[in-house]
């Protein structure tokens, strides 16, 4: 590994790749360094499937460029069903796409500390099996998902909701085997037991099972085991989404309140409570789900899926009001159409009458909200930007940005950002906006 880079990365989840191969398009000798032993972040190591939506209601894209660049990728793997994705397949790709870009990528490899250097470059000191290692840099750009980076840098930032309680983390599942046409039948014929989806009268459910399908409810199941002392995990449904092979889908039902994600212990307790819980609903499914009766566990996920740690603070707090006022910036550098999803910091689960908090937090019919690149930019950092789920943001601003799509979109533009400050010789915060914008439309970003 080389010593001294124009920027570097630190995270190589979705938004770290988006940054690494955007700065090194634009000629930045780039470096992106992970912890794992592959690409992908949550889409990983913590098996989060599928890409939420980012469409309008009436169905306009609003996320494209290196977001599409990736999905062709995926679908001439044939890792791609619709919007879910073969997570072997992702890791795969997301090397490859990282190297033909030319930007060096160090795996295995744990970010431990920042300082800047008296010349205005960043010197990073990073630890693996090759023991400590020193790195210098032009422009870091923290991806890393928790904000390590920026906050070791003496970056302000924000925890959780009004009590510091952050999002309920959530282990994802694989299940294999299972009878797809079985389990989508019992959808269909049961709508009071669903929350969704409901099935019309005329569906088929073998034509269903061969398109990407996903399924929350079973209440009176549920119940009725738990009643039996046969299912542990909380809430009142389980929710699950099929993946591209035939007959597999992964679990997005457990989980565990009162986690810290930057806190050793509160994650060694998630770990274990999360696999208590995943273990529940596999022996479930197996004895109650139709279906499910000769399914098996595939692999459950490397780490437990954090929503939300640290929440850098910026020169714009993206919150709630502008994806419900639908709001648009001169200097947006992503639009979305997600609602505002914040999981209870408690744990509780998924229950039967849970609703948004206050109601659907939608844009309005048919339009959208942008994320401006203030939100980027951590107060008093220069030469820094994050991208990913740690952009200044309110916890309720995090529960709509946090999702895939939109962590690519803001890696392209940070990583296209901080190239476009080294060429002009400005700080991240003194480009041209107008000049990032046309640049990620030149590389067809929705914009």
């Amino acid at each position: 590994m080389d010593k001294t880079y124009d920027i570097a990365v630190i995270g190589g989840g979705l938004a770290g790749c988006a940054a690494g191969v955007a700065a090194a398009r634009e000629g930045a000798k780039t470096l992106l360094v992970e912890r794992f032993a592959y690409l992908g972040g949550w889409a990983t190591a913590a098996l989060v499937n599928p890409f939420m939506t980012h469409k309008t209601s009436d169905g306009k894209p609003l996320v494209a460029g290196l977001y599409n660049a990736l999905l062709d990728r995926l679908a001439r793997a044939d890792g791609l069903l619709v919007n879910s994705f073969d997570s072997e397949v992702m890791i795969f790709e997301l090397q490859e796409m990282v190297l033909a870009s030319g930007a060096d990528i160090r795996l295995h490899t744990y970010f431990e500390k920042a300082y800047f250097a008296s010349d205005g470059a960043i010197s990073l000191k990073l630890i693996s099996k090759s023991g400590m290692e020193e790195v210098n840099c032009r422009r870091l750009i923290d991806c890393s998902g928790d904000g390590d980076a920026a906050a070791s840098l003496g970056a302000e930032f924000q925890t959780g909701d009004e009590n510091g309680l952050p999002q309920a983390v959530t282990l994802m599942f694989d299940m294999g085997g299972v009878d797809l046409t079985r389990a989508i039948e019992y959808v269909k014929n049961n709508p009071d037991q669903m929350r969704f989806p409901k099935l019309a009268a005329d569906a088929d459910p073998s034509t269903l099972a061969e398109d990407i399908f996903s399924a929350a409810g079973y209440y009176d199941i549920v119940r009725k085991a738990r009643n039996e002392g046969n299912y542990t995990a909380p809430g009142d449904l389980i929710f699950y989404i099929t993946r591209p092979r035939k007959g597999e889908v992964v679990f997005n039902t457990t989980h565990v309140g009162g986690i810290h994600g930057t806190n050793a212990d509160d994650l060694t307790r998630a770990e274990i409570e999360s696999r208590r819980q995943m273990m529940s609903v596999v022996k479930f499914v197996k004895e109650y789900v139709p279906g499910f009766d000769k399914s098996y566990l595939l692999r459950s996920a490397a780490h437990v899926g954090v929503r939300e740690t640290r929440r850098i603070v910026g020169e714009y707090i993206f919150c709630a009001r502008d994806v419900i006022e639908g709001k648009k910036y001169d200097d947006a550098i992503c639009r979305l159409a997600y609602p505002v999803d914040v999981h209870s910091g408690k744990g509780e689960g998924y229950t039967k009458d849970e609703e948004w908090v206050s109601g659907p937090q939608l844009p309005p019919k048919g339009d959208w909200y942008e994320i401006p690149y203030r939100c980027l930019l951590p107060l008093g950092l220069p030469n820094v930007l994050v991208a990913g789920r740690c952009i200044s943001s309110t916890q309720a601003g995090n529960g709509a940005v946090r999702i895939m799509p939109a962590c690519i979109a803001m890696g392209e533009a940070a990583g296209t950002a901080a190239a476009i400050s080294l060429k002009c010789g400005v700080t991240p915060a003194d480009i041209d906006v107008s000049e990032l914008i046309e640049k990620l439309r030149s590389y067809k970003a929705a914009l």
